[in-house]
């Protein structure tokens, strides 16, 4: 009896755990995403001649992210 205790309060623990990590991920991933491939993609994008696509893109995500910290 106290086996099967053990074991689903593990599971509960240990699915809890499981459900933090992805989240923790998905955070570092975002802020990987717009702290250092986003500038590289672009400066790519401009060195490559680009800079018709990347201009609008630079001016899109720079209003979304003055919008949303008003």
């Amino acid at each position: 009896m106290m086996t099967i205790f053990f074991f689903i309060l593990f599971f509960m623990i240990f699915g809890k755990l499981v459900g933090f990590a992805f989240r923790a991920t998905w955070g570092i991933m975002k802020v990987m995403l717009y702290i250092v491939f986003l500038p590289v993609i672009l400066v790519g994008m401009v060195m490559g001649g680009l800079i018709y696509i990347a201009l609008p893109i630079l001016l899109v995500v720079g209003l979304l992210s003055l919008l949303k910290t008003a």
